[in-house]
């Protein structure tokens, strides 16, 4: 990896030349985050944070809020409730009744961020969440994103009618692969443009992208105002590494979030992302994640 200078630079020209083929600028649009943005001092030591200054910390109380998003000085990510940073997950096509109960069960239980379904699930699991501080959320253009944008947007407004607090959205990889750039921003912006006001997440399927594709995904996506973007689907090979999450936290910034999703399957794997830049894990091995417990999940 280039030191910060020349990754900056490279970072720019790809930028420049994706903003000469739109014939417009990729400057950001205005982003809709997910978790309140809180300010405190530690009334404890929380025995995680090394970055204090002047003894205040505010790692500790912003998780217990509910914060999705924590971000202490030096960049460093800890939080004293790994649950905190799971969306637990349940996309398998065949998903029945009886499991999204169970996975809401044990959303409730363990207190995790969110839970994350297909759009068909999403009512139910909204309905199951009602009074509790975990939220549910749904994908669409799930698992390919080849779906035209307006059926992206219409699947994403039906999501939220039914419940959804935030939408994890499939970009277009094959308009990204064809530079096709034009389309790749529409795809996202127009489901952006549809929740106005519920956070966005881009998915980027990063195992089918080259560096340069990732960087160009990642200002896209900025440039039309999501949330987040995340490397993968867990349906198409490959899922989340380490080196993908610090990559696409250094071309996003502070700006927008990182979630780590496929592959995630343990304690080790979800502290090694979290120290990668992530704000958010996707998984359905989160029980085993915050339990100890072996998972052989693949997502």
């Amino acid at each position: 990896m280039a030191d910060n200078q020349d990754f900056e630079a490279l970072v720019q020209i790809i930028t420049e030349r994706v903003s000469q083929r739109l014939g417009m600028s990729l400057s950001p649009a205005p982003v809709v985050e997910a978790g309140p943005k809180v300010s405190s001092a530690c009334s404890s030591s929380c025995g995680g944070c090394g970055n204090r200054s002047g003894g205040s910390c505010g790692a500790h109380a912003i998780v217990h809020l509910g914060a999705a998003r924590v971000t202490p000085s030096g960049h460093t990510r800890t939080s004293p409730d790994m649950a905190r940073y799971i969306d637990h997950t349940l996309l398998k096509p065949e998903a029945t009744h009886d499991e999204v109960v169970k996975l809401c069960d044990e959303a409730r239980r363990h207190g995790f961020a969110t839970v994350c379904v297909n759009s068909s699930n999403v009512g139910l699991a909204a309905q199951l969440l009602q009074g509790c501080s975990t939220v549910a959320i749904a994908v669409v253009g799930f698992p390919l994103g080849a779906a035209l944008p307006s059926a992206k947007a219409f699947e994403a407004r039906e999501a939220v009618r039914c419940g959804a607090k935030e939408i994890d959205t499939v970009i277009n990889i094959g308009a990204l692969k064809s530079h096709d750039f034009r389309l790749a921003f529409e795809d996202i912006k127009a489901v952006v443009d549809a929740v106005r006001g519920t956070p966005v997440k881009v998915i980027l399927e990063t195992s089918q992208l080259n560096t340069e594709e990732k960087i160009i995904a990642c200002a896209l996506s900025k440039a039309a105002g999501a949330a987040f973007v995340q490397p993968s689907t867990g349906f198409a090979g490959g899922g989340a590494t380490a080196e993908d999450v610090a990559l696409m936290r250094r071309i996003v910034g502070e700006d927008m979030g990182v979630k780590a999703s496929g592959g995630v399957r343990c304690r080790e794997d979800a502290e090694k992302m979290i120290a990668a830049g992530a704000d958010r894990i996707g998984a359905s091995a989160s029980v085993a994640i915050v339990t100890g417990q072996k998972s052989k999940s693949a997502y």
